[in-house]
């Protein structure tokens, strides 16, 4: 087990939800951290590609000088090392723990790849309105999941914030931004209830305040992205 007390780096950008969940994770467990900034739009820091040479892509997290990649596996392994340090993370119950990642996955697979397909205005018209149709029927799903698996209270992770509001609510900026550039309402308290009100939740919690980018500087990114 690598010792908790080591230098903590992390490789990443502010606009990318996937850095925003180790940010969260990082600041429940109470860990300080240096936050290397990795330009988006110039070269890849020679940095971020000898720590990540498989994927060369944000975020990295560096820990005693050894660097871990991917968002949702580093969220585990800063459950793992800092376990003594704030509130768990992940479910103690070995099946709690399969349900929450099987959703965690589902929500990169599914409600990831259709935002930013939306927020970029990527394909044509009806490859666009497929997304939305999917993003819609994947909240609707998310919405279900979380009135069974919270049994009421005020996060999927139960009474704080755990694994499945990290892997959902890291991406509530880019959504809120899609609602500005589409023109639509995602997160309708009348279609989705139960999610709406978690939005809100989730957005005040400590560990996520001043992680999750306002709407209108993501809407500024995706212009500059479409420029390129």
């Amino acid at each position: 087990m690598a010792a908790a007390g080591k230098e903590v780096k992390l490789i990443g950008s502010r606009p990318s939800p996937y850095v925003a969940r180790v940010r969260i994770a990082l600041h429940l467990k109470g860990v300080e951290y240096e936050f290397l900034h990795e330009e988006v739009f110039g070269n890849k820091s020679e940095l971020l590609l000898r720590s990540n040479p498989v994927y060369k892509k944000i975020p990295v997290l560096i820990h005693g000088g050894q660097p871990i990649c991917e968002s949702l596996v580093i969220v585990q392994y800063i459950d793992e090392v800092w376990a003594a340090s704030g509130p768990a993370i992940l479910p103690a119950d070995p099946l709690d723990r399969a349900v929450a990642r099987f959703w965690a996955a589902y929500i990169d697979d599914k409600l990831g790849p259709n935002c930013v397909a939306l927020a970029l205005r990527l394909g044509d018209e009806a490859s666009r309105a497929e997304s939305k149709e999917q993003l819609f029927a994947g909240l609707q799903l998310l919405d279900e999941a979380l009135g069974k698996i919270s049994n009421g209270k005020s996060f999927f992770g139960g009474d704080a914030v755990g694994f499945l509001d990290i892997a959902f609510g890291s991406y509530l900026g880019w959504l809120k931004a899609l609602e500005k550039v589409e023109g639509i309402k995602l997160l309708d308290e009348s279609r989705f209830p139960r999610l709406a009100k978690w939005a809100e939740r989730f957005c005040s919690a400590k560990a996520a305040t001043d992680v999750i980018p306002e709407p209108d500087e993501l809407v500024e990114f995706v212009k500059l992205l479409a420029h390129r």
